[in-house]
């Protein structure tokens, strides 16, 4: 299977930064009020949103990689896993009950995943007029005043160290997902302080240095960590099962379920 490596990756940041932003713009232009939502068989949403999002991703990727394979969650049911060498791995509207909600707190993922571990994450929050990216091993950066379906201004972003003794963790957890397990593992840090955030934007502020932990300890998808996953590693952060071992990515796990993961702004919290 063909490979996308780190010097391949870089290559395309521009191209696949621009792709995202164009999808952040379809998913703009749809009005809420009019659009028509469906139902999945697992009883998550899908929107005309979602699929514009989709539409423009999947024109873009066959143009710029046609021989790299797609796992999307609009079309996941054509996945042939388990895939070698690399993959693109999409979420083309991430948080859509946030977006259905009225909510500005929704993105765009894109990852490159390489045998089997993210390379490259870009998330866009189009509401927000941010994109967010990494390449692991090169840096990480949030570009602002993203208009016109093209990415804007960047600053690099790094992930902050471990909180100092008597200061107090700030936890990313789901506005719409809560689960007793993640709760459970927050509350083990006494004074954390819960903020909570839509979509991928959790990834993001961990990425940024304003959280220090994002755990979801409960099942979720690949096409939800997979960007979030690269982008946190390239900040400087971790990102590790509850054991505190590596994530896999593009194998042959039913319905691509993450069981549970914990991103972490300093790797040193993590356990080893």
């Amino acid at each position: 299977m063909p490979v996308i490596d780190a010097q391949s990756a870089a290559a395309l940041v521009g191209l696949l930064t621009d792709l995202v932003a164009k999808a952040g713009a379809a998913v703009l232009s749809v009005n809420r009020d009019r659009m028509k939502t469906g139902g999945k068989i697992d009883g998550s949403p899908v929107t005309d949103a979602d699929l514009a999002a989709d539409n423009v991703i999947a024109e873009g990727l066959a143009r710029l990689c046609p021989d790299i394979p797609v796992l999307s969650e609009e079309r996941a049911h054509l996945a042939t896993p388990p895939y070698s060498g690399s993959l693109f791995v999409i979420d083309p509207l991430d948080g859509t009950k946030e977006f259905i909600a009225g909510r500005n707190e929704y993105t765009v993922n894109l990852a490159i995943v390489t045998e089997g571990m993210p390379l490259l994450g870009i998330i866009g929050a189009p509401a927000l007029g941010s994109i967010w990216r990494g390449l692991v091993g090169r840096g990480a950066e949030r570009l602002t005043d993203v208009s016109d379906s093209r990415a804007g201004v960047a600053e690099p972003i790094r992930t902050r160290p471990f909180p100092a003794p008597n200061s107090q963790w700030i936890a990313a957890v789901s506005r719409s997902h809560a689960d007793s397990r993640s709760d459970a593992f927050i509350s083990r840090r006494p004074g954390a302080v819960r903020k909570p955030l839509g979509s991928a934007v959790k990834f993001c502020r961990i990425a940024e240095g304003c959280a220090d932990i994002y755990p979801r300890l409960a099942p979720t998808c690949e096409w939800d960590v997979a960007a979030g996953h690269a982008l946190v590693t390239a900040a400087g952060g971790k990102v590790t099962d509850e054991s505190g071992a590596p994530l896999r990515f593009g194998e042959a796990r039913e319905g691509f379920l993450v069981p549970g993961f914990i991103a972490w702004g300093d790797p040193s919290a993590a356990p080893l």
